[in-house]
Formats: structure tokens, sequence, C-alpha cells
């Protein structure tokens, strides 16, 4: 079965499914297009959505270091690929199907325009056929009633007795002119209707026929087309369908990946400060050689110096400067202090890397100016070459001097730890007698403590303060205190309260007093 066949007098209707198909292709690419948006836009937000909570800064590059942390980072890393396969799977669509069936939507377009206009040429041919047929007709009609007219009119007048021999004669020769004329006017007739026949019957049993049978093949061609245009739909998808499975599987690895108990130990590595717990206070009984203490009064635990900053900068057994203590950090406990070594050397180590990486990209630079003069003058790049050296030089000696600071710190954190603690107890000591003891009694330790702090200055307290981290003192507004310790540019000072209490407060919470 085929159009030409079956459908050879349809002209309207095919005329319509043809142009029903082309849309129904038109909207498909139109689909197409749309869902290639939605893509971009979905890749688009998730790109946004890594970027916003993808972490930046030291502090993040820290976190991350905890397994739950990095396995977040690497989800979302994850996530920008999938987005990256979505961006892929919309470019595919844009080529492989809208730019493709655009061009065969033209050239089908082109072609449906071609076989119509054939069609109405062949229909307006054989119509005018059929008109030339019908005036051939009308003047064979006319001329043979004429030559019948003519033919009564001279067999009339042969039959008059009235006429002449010579209006027979003339009658009978205008009948036979008549005659003959409808004669010619019949075979003209006869011809033009087998012409007609012949064209009509070219027209009915092969050039419409002909003509329809593209259209056929046209339109399946077309809906071969579209069928492969859906199926390309999914193909695309189907492609990276492995890569985005890969994606996918690397955001499960990360979630198996994290370990709690690790996460933990490390907690413990980066904050533990080395040090042992404090050991209990023994009881000291000073009821001995003291007089009977009257009945309302009770016996008074001795006032001690509570919350002592154990790594105070007044224990004289490390005779640096506070500058230098602040710069090696050991004036930190022997974890903090080998974290912050390292964390320096990491910061000195960059740095070289940068610096060195810039001197050879100068040197190469002015190699290519000794070869090529007109694009620069060497000299030019002598001062930079210059400090650039003298920067690689002075950040080698830094990173050597934390270096060593730090095999100082691994290779003496036993004894560092025993020395702190032994001076923390001793100084505890220390203040619980002098806290109770008579003022004779230091007389007996001057020689002993002849380098024990005295206070600088006095203030007093504007504001009150709760001290609740470890080193720091509560105070209360309107005391008076003695300043150990003057702020270092950090915020903080060290006092002494009246009660023997010692520790750091706020700068900003005290005014100095004469």
């Amino acid at each position: 079965m085929d159009w030409g066949t079956d459908l050879w007098d349809q002209y309207d209707h095919i005329d319509k499914h043809t142009q029903s198909g082309l849309d129904l292709l038109e909207r498909y690419i139109k689909f197409v297009k749309e869902r290639t948006e939605v893509e971009q836009n979905y890749a688009k937000q998730l790109r946004s959505l890594t970027k916003k909570y993808a972490k930046r800064g030291s502090k993040e590059e820290q976190d991350c270091k905890f397994s739950n942390h990095a396995s977040f980072q690497e989800i979302l890393n994850e996530l920008n690929d999938y987005a990256g396969q979505r961006e892929l799977i919309a470019e595919n669509m844009i080529t492989g199907i809208c730019v493709e069936l655009t061009k065969y939507l033209q050239d089908l377009k082109q072609e449906r325009k071609t076989h119509l206009s054939d069609a109405k040429k062949a229909q307006q041919n054989l119509e005018s056929t059929f008109k030339h047929l019908e005036s051939t007709k009308k003047r064979f009609a006319k001329e043979w009633a004429e030559a019948d007219k003519a033919t009564q009119q001279a067999e009339k007048t042969e039959n008059d007795l009235n006429a002449t021999k010579l209006d027979v004669e003339k009658a009978k020769q205008h009948a036979h002119a008549r005659t003959h004329t409808a004669e010619e006017c019949r075979n003209d007739y006869a011809a033009q209707l087998q012409k007609y026949n012949k064209e009509q019957n070219f027209f009915y049993y092969t050039e419409i026929p002909q003509i329809f049978n593209k259209m056929q093949d046209m339109d399946e061609r077309r809906i071969r087309r579209l069928a492969e245009g859906y199926c390309q739909f999914s193909d695309i998808e189907k492609k990276v369908l492995p890569i985005i499975s890969k994606c996918l599987e690397g955001i499960t690895t990360a979630g198996k990946k994290i370990d709690e108990k690790q996460d933990s130990i490390l907690f413990i590595e980066q904050h533990k400060s080395g040090f042992e717990r404090p050991a209990d206070v023994e009881f000291e009984d000073y009821t001995q050689g003291i007089k009977p203490a009257t009945s309302d009064s009770s016996l008074h635990p001795p006032k001690v110096r509570a919350k002592l900053w154990p790594f105070s900068k007044k224990n004289k057994v490390n005779f640096r400067t506070a500058e230098h203590c602040k710069e090696d950090f050991s004036h930190l406990p022997p974890e903090q202090r080998k974290k912050k070594l390292q964390a320096k050397i990491d910061d000195i180590s960059k740095d070289l890397q940068k610096a060195q990486d810039q001197s050879e990209a100068l040197e190469k630079m002015k190699g290519v100016y000794e070869q090529n003069p007109q694009m620069g003058d060497p000299s030019s790049l002598e001062p930079q070459i210059t400090e650039t050296a003298q920067n690689i030089g002075r950040l080698r000696g830094e990173l050597a001097k934390y270096e060593t600071w730090l095999s100082e710190a691994v290779g003496g954190e036993e004894s560092s730890n025993e020395t702190h603690v032994l001076l923390f107890l001793d100084w505890c000591i220390f203040s619980v007698v002098a806290a109770e003891q008579p003022q004779h009694v230091y007389s007996e330790f001057d020689d002993e403590f002849d380098d024990v702090e005295s206070p600088i200055g006095q203030c007093m307290a504007l504001y009150t303060f709760e001290g609740t981290s470890e080193g720091t003192i509560s105070i209360t507004e309107g005391e008076l205190l003695s300043i150990m310790e003057e702020d270092k540019g950090d915020g903080w000072m060290r006092v002494l309260r009246a009660s023997g209490e010692e520790g750091y407060i706020p700068s900003a919470y005290v005014k100095h007093t004469p």
C-alpha cells in the first residue's frame, strides 16, 4: 500500500499530514532545547552550591584534617564533577539533536515544498488541457450546428421553385463550406480529447502517484529520523551514566572513609598539653606551736594562689627574653609548641617555594632578554634577582632555625614536662607558706628568693571579669590590683590580687593608678 495508489485523490489530506509531521519535529527540537536549559541551570546551581559550602582559609584547612570534614569536601568535589556531566549532557543534546534536527527540518521543508509545487504544476497542466478540450468541443458543436443549418437551407433553396440555379448553387457551396469547417472542428476536438485522456491517465496513474510516493518516503524518513532523535535523547544521558555512577560511588566512598575513632585521636593529638594532672594538695597542720584559737574563731585554710599560670614568663629557669620565647613558642605546652613550630615551618616552606619559583622565572626572563635585546634590558632585572636571592637566603635561615627548635621540642619533651611540673609545685608550696606565716618569715627566705618578681605598677578594675579559662583570674569592679606584667600587644596583662591570686585579665578592664 502506498499513497500514490490509495490516496491519489487526497492531496489536501496529504498536505495537512506532512505539515503536521514537520510541526511535530519542530516541537521536539524546542522540547530538547528547553531540556538543555534545565540541565544547564541545574548544573549551574550545583556548582554554586558546592562553591558555597567549600571551605577556604587556614581554619578550614585545619578542620579538613578530620576524616568527617575531609569526606564532606570530597563529596563537594564529586558533586562538582557531577555538575560537569550534566553540562556535558546539555552540550551533547544541543549539538547532537537540536542542531542536526534543525538542519534536517529545513531540508524536509524545502523537499516538501518542491513536491507540493510539482503536484500543483501537474494539476494546473491537466486543468489547462481540459479547458482547451472544452473550448474545442464547444467550437465543434457550434460549427456543426452552423453546418447543419446551412445544409437545411441549401435543401430548402433547391426545393424552392422560385429560386434560380445560381441561388441553389450558392446555397450548396455555403453548406459544403460549413460542413467542411465542422469536420475540421470535429477532428480537432477528437485530437484534443485523445490528448487530454492521455495526459489525464499520466496524471492519475503516473505523475501524481510518483509525487505522493515521494512525499510518503519523505514523511517516513522524517518519522525514522525523529525516532532516532527520541532514542538519542536517552543515549546521550546513558553515555555519561558510568561517570555519574563513579561520582555517586565517590560520594559513598567518602562517607565510608570516615573514621570517628581516628578523628578523636587526631583531636587529642592537636590539643593535648602533655602535662600531668595536679596531685592532691596535702594537709599542713599549723596548730602545732600556736595558741588555741578563741571560741568564735575557726581554722581557716591557707590562702593559696588559685589558677596559677604554669607557663608564666616569670619562671626564671628559662633565661630567654619574652620576645624570644614568643618566637620559638617555648612559653606554650610541649604539644602546642610542636604544632606551632610545624605550622611555622610549613608557612616558611611555602614562602620559600614561591621565592624559588620567582627566582627561576626571573632567570628565564633574563635569558630571553639576553637572546633578544629588543624585548628588554637584562640589567633591569638585576635588582629583582638580587632581592629575591636575599629573600631566599633569609627564608632558608628561618627554616633552619625553626627546624632546630622543633627538634629540641621533640627531643626534650619529657624533661620539659618534668621541669614545668616541678616549678609549678614549688611555687604552690611557696605561696601556701607565704600567705599565712608572719611577715618576719620572709626575712628568713630573703636570700633564697631575692629574684621574686615585684609589682611594676597599680591599677583599678573598671568592670567585673569572670576568669573561666586556664591562666585567667576573676576580678570585681573597683578592686585594686598590682600589675606584674604589662600588655604585650595581645590585649592581656598579668596582675596580682590582694588575696595573692595571680593571673591574666583583659587590659581594657582596668585603668592605671598612681
